[in-house]
């Protein structure tokens, strides 16, 4: 084996809108290819066939999906991201919530000095924590 890459698939067309809307967030990211579907071909004109992009380092892997599944993203599996401090924490929440929908909101749980897990506006889960 050679490497694990995380793979999210998108149904409505949007992996490049949420690619740069992620990378727009994290510093240090950065979108690193992309491969789109051209006329006549498998996907919608125009829309990602394959990309790559890193978050903090992290490469991802992401399509718009060409087929309509009856499933999407659950949160079951999400994107952990340790924050280093308040505003962070913060700040990163409030634009990842917009549109989107909580599962913990924002709170300290015990385990951290604060916490959150959410749906970001595209069905992303992600799960937010400053250490203790």
């Amino acid at each position: 084996m050679e490497k694990v890459t995380p793979f999210l698939m998108f149904q409505d067309g949007n992996a490049e809108e949420a690619m740069n809307f992620y990378i727009s967030l994290i510093e240090d990211s950065k979108i690193t290819s992309i491969v789109r579907y051209g006329a006549k071909e498998a996907g919608e004109e125009g829309t990602v066939m394959h990309a790559t992009f890193s978050l903090k380092g992290q490469e991802f892997m992401c399509i718009d999906s060409n087929i309509k599944h009856q499933f999407s993203f659950t949160p079951s599996f999400s994107i952990f991201l340790t924050c280093s401090s308040d505003e962070e924490i913060e700040n990163l929440y409030e634009k990842l919530i917009e549109g989107g929908q909580a599962l913990m909101p924002l709170g300290d749980y015990g385990f951290s000095k604060k916490f959150g897990w959410l749906n970001d506006r595209f069905g992303v889960s992600w799960q937010l924590t400053l250490p203790l």
